[in-house]
């Protein structure tokens, strides 16, 4: 079984320790991601992981002929060829093999060498090239550019005519066409549209090797790993579960931890309040001086907690007063070359308080719709009428053109904020990724990405009442997300958007606008509605509201929806038949109160009894499977850490028999988890 091991290795730049005696196993099978805050050292790790960057010290061991694949956060391009012939570089490993193929045959047809090694490797090589899929090569290498979100008519241009987001996606395409048997990638979702990340989802759960990513999408994470390693102050921690399973035990653990912080940043801010204000004085300068040995030797062991676990929130300045109704279009048409239409007679009602999320494909012309209403694109057929008392915020990943000079992020800040806001600017900037001596950084030396978040804080920091944003979570880690979501549930105005996180827009959309070329439709209703509506429809399903039952998100029940090119449809649904509440880490439907067939009044006393029996019966069943998920997780994970000892995995016999009990382990934890799924859906029942 191939696999990656590191052994206690330490890394430093300078004086700043990155790694200190890390230690992780990815083998196949791997599902794990990779966290920590900005900074601490994450993309460093995979790159000595990759075996781009060597330790200090430490060690890393690799099985014989393992297959690994690196895709970096940034910075591929590809020329020079078309992409279809770029992607057959990726198997250039399975033509190397070809060519030893021929050259045995060769060998063996001239009588040359030891004629029974020769067709043991002549074996080994057929083996290994069906294994890895390079037979079957120009098939794998288009299902997974359509999948990523080329078009058939992408595979014959030229790589140099792809914008730097496609490049990534090639650079991504060709990682998982290698078939590798560990997949290390920092950033995969960064370029990729919310389809492309579905797809991605799917692949990596069907995929049999073994994987570690970086990214900043919880609900990317949450629905394809299995373990969290996270890197906090050059030290690696394990955590068995998906990613907000973590979060919740991280956050249960570092509970004593931020007390302890919040206390020491408490005497720290008295200690050099007393420093400041008596330390010029003579008659205080023996007291000032004490005080500041006092702390200097709390600085020496000042206590550091994740960005993550900083609560920090804020509101919006309060939004102006607006009307019912806050933009109407009427008939919008848009085409760019007077042939194809991206937006075709769309009619659309935007009420006040709506979260409109504007779902499409690529080219569907989610962001041509909202430059139109935002006013910055006025070349359109149709009508946009705003409401009484609207004033418009739009945000757009141009905006950061639009940031230049010499000013300080800071100074660009303090300029825009309303005075009650100004005592929080410092947090708030933290919270966009903007700390320490970052928001002294001048306009003109920021990255796009930088230039972005400034935008977006500026933008939040004025007093509007409609919202546009197109794609405000790019540039953001997980914090920053939860941070501007928050804001954003807060805010006293209306909000139509566009994102690719998941997550994002299940949290803040109460209504689906959906484009297609030349058509839409509106879903009353929020994200997760909108999803199974499509699902159905594309298994042929007959939809009705009955059938879906899904919560609008707001409790009431929607009326009308509307449809292009003349048509239109209603739609009513009921309240929700059932909800998703956590347990352990895992998830079972809960059926609301209102829903409950039984009825204690109804009951006789010997049914009564016997119902009662049967529920504590489910309840036992329920706590003996989640003490054995226990149990047999607590051995994998001693298992598991066997094989950072060199005496393991330098053993290649301790080694295979470690690994064989390790998939023995996981498996019995897939059969575990079945049989916990059944128990807790019969216990359900009960309540």
């Amino acid at each position: 079984m191939a696999f990656v091991q590191f052994n206690k290795v330490s890394l430093a730049f300078g004086d700043r320790d990155i790694l200190k005696n890390v230690s992780v196993n990815l083998a196949a099978g791997s599902k794990a991601a990779l966290t920590g805050a900005n900074g601490t050292g994450k993309s460093t790790l995979i790159k000595v992981m990759a075996g781009l960057v060597s330790p200090d010290d430490g060690s890393r061991a690799v099985s014989k002929d393992a297959r690994i694949a690196y895709l970096p956060q940034s910075g591929l391009t590809h020329h020079g060829c078309t992409l279809r012939e770029e992607a057959d570089k990726a198997f250039a490993f399975g033509y190397k093999l070809q060519e030893e193929l021929d050259k045995i045959g060769d060998d063996l047809k001239a009588g040359i060498g030891n004629q029974k090694v020769l067709l043991e490797r002549h074996d080994e090589i057929i083996n290994e090239m069906e294994s890895s899929g390079f037979n079957r090569r120009n098939v794998t290498a288009e299902q997974i550019l359509i999948g990523l979100g080329f078009s058939h008519e992408d595979l014959d241009r030229n790589c140099e005519e792809f914008s730097g987001g496609w490049q990534m996606r090639i650079a991504l395409a060709k990682n998982l066409m290698v078939n590798p048997d560990i997949l290390l990638l920092d950033e995969p979702t960064n370029y990729l549209d919310i389809e492309a990340r579905e797809w991605l989802e799917k692949f990596l759960n069907n995929y049999a090797g073994g994987f570690l990513l970086v990214s900043h999408d919880r609900y990317f994470l949450d629905h394809t790993i299995n373990e969290v390693y996270e890197l906090f102050n050059g030290e690696l921690h394990r955590y068995p579960g998906n990613f907000t399973h973590y979060e919740k035990v991280r956050e249960v653990e570092l509970e004593t931890l931020i007390k302890e912080y919040e206390k020491q940043q408490e005497e720290i801010r008295h200690l050099q309040e007393f420093i400041d204000r008596f330390g010029a004085k003579a008659t205080k300068a023996a007291q000032a001086q004490e005080r500041q040995k006092m702390l200097d030797k709390i600085l020496e062991h000042e206590i550091v907690i994740p960005e993550s676990l900083k609560k920090i929130h804020f509101k919006f300045p309060q939004a102006p007063h607006s009307g019912r109704l806050v933009a109407t279009l009427e008939k919008v048409t848009k085409s760019y070359d007077g042939e194809k239409k991206v937006l075709d007679n769309l009619d659309l009602l935007l009420e006040n308080g709506d979260r409109l999320v504007v779902a499409g494909h690529n080219g569907a012309g989610k962001s041509t719709l909202l430059r139109i209403l935002a006013g910055v694109d006025p070349n359109f057929e149709g009508s946009v009428k705003l409401g009484a008392g609207v004033s418009i915020g739009y945000f757009s990943q141009d905006n950061a053109e639009t940031l230049k000079g010499s000013a300080t992020i800071l100074e660009t800040i303090e300029a825009e904020a309303p005075l009650d806001l100004i005592p929080k600017l410092r947090d708030m900037l933290g919270a966009f990724l903007f700390r320490g001596d970052d928001v002294f950084k001048s306009l003109d030396v920021l990255s796009g990405g930088e230039k972005s978040r400034v935008a977006l804080l500026k933008l939040l920091l004025k007093p509007v009442n409609l919202l546009i944003l197109d794609e405000p979570t790019n540039h953001l880690d997980m914090h920053s997300k939860d941070v501007l979501l928050e804001a954003l549930k807060d805010f006293g105005g209306t909000v139509i958007f566009v994102s690719h996180d998941r997550g994002f827009i299940e949290e803040l959309s109460t209504r689906v606008l959906e484009l297609k070329p030349g058509k839409f439709r509106t879903f009353p209703g929020d994200y997760r509605y909108y999803m199974e509506r499509i699902e159905r429809e594309a298994n042929g399903e007959e939809v009705s509201s009955e059938q879906l039952a899904i919560s609008n998100g707001k409790g009431g029940v929607p009326q009308l929806a509307g449809s292009g090119s003349g048509t239109a449809f209603t739609e009513t649904r009921s309240k929700p038949a059932s909800q998703v509440l956590p347990l352990s880490g895992r998830s079972i439907p809960r059926n609301t109160p209102n829903q409950s067939e039984k009825s204690d009044a109804r009951l006789s006393y010997e049914e009564k009894k016997k119902y009662e029996a049967e529920k504590r019966k489910a309840e036992k069943r329920v706590s003996q499977i989640e003490a054995e998920i226990a149990k047999i997780e607590e051995e994998k994970s001693l298992e598991e850490n066997k094989m950072a000892n060199p005496e393991v995995y330098s053993n290649g016999e301790k080694a295979k028999a470690v690994q064989a009990r390790i998939s023995e382990l996981s498996a019995k934890l897939d059969e575990l988890n079945a049989q916990w799924e059944e128990a807790a859906m019969q216990l359900e029942e009960f309540n």
